[in-house]
């Protein structure tokens, strides 16, 4: 990457993590997924039980080879039957760390995340000790209304792809319910494969450093 585009990068990134901080988030930096791993591993520690949701970037970054070591107990979705996944869901909320990424987050600090069956959501919301966020600088947005936006034409249309599900933004590669003018949004996705179902914002955490944000210096996931 040029260095003069670099500079800009790292310091949005970096005005990002000091407003999750203000909002009682923990912010750490990677300057490439390479980086990541290393954050991750000391942010867990040996005997944790670990799950997370699904994530193009947590794959990206190789997540998933760390948490296959011995030393912890890695509650792997991808290795289990359907209902086994369901069972996965509930367990989710006992378990000692979550690791997923976020759809977008504002620069002001707030973490934005639509769901689908919304197991991803209510995990990063309630019910694990630790959360852990790994996301590309590509998620940071201006506000909320950018969030959303984010969502229908970035994340949610490669995401169905990726799921195969028989949704608008599938077939044509674009939301449905993004009008002409992007400031205008309705609702017009009522298929059984939508994907945007319930929507969670985190804004300032009650409970202070449960929610641990790594932001990485490069685009990753959708």
């Amino acid at each position: 990457m040029d260095n003069n585009k670099k500079t800009i990068i790292e310091k949005r990134i970096n005005k990002v993590g000091e407003n999750l901080k203000k909002n009682n988030m923990e912010f750490y930096y990677a300057e490439t997924k390479d980086d990541v791993c290393s954050i991750v591993q000391s942010l867990i520690k040996k005997g944790d039980v670990i799950t997370n949701g699904g994530s193009v970037t947590m794959k990206e970054c190789g997540i998933s080879e760390l948490l296959s070591s011995s030393e912890y107990t890695y509650l792997d979705r991808s290795k289990m039957t359907p209902d086994e996944v369901s069972e996965l869901y509930i367990k989710a909320f006992s378990a000692d760390v979550y690791i997923s990424s976020s759809n977008a987050i504002t620069e002001d600090g707030v973490l934005y995340n639509v769901d689908g069956n919304s197991n991803r959501i209510a995990a990063i919301a309630f019910g694990p000790k630790s959360v852990i966020i790994i996301a590309g600088y590509n998620k940071i947005v201006k506000d909320l209304k950018e969030a959303e936006i984010r969502v229908k034409r970035e994340a949610a249309p490669p995401n169905c792809v990726r799921l195969d599900c028989a949704t608008y933004c599938k077939e044509k590669g674009e939301c449905v319910s993004l009008s002409k003018a992007d400031s205008q949004i309705s609702d017009g996705c009522c298929g059984d494969g939508r994907i945007c179902c319930n929507y969670l914002i985190s804004a300032h955490q009650r409970h202070k450093g449960r929610i641990k944000v790594i932001i990485v210096g490069e685009e990753l996931g959708y």
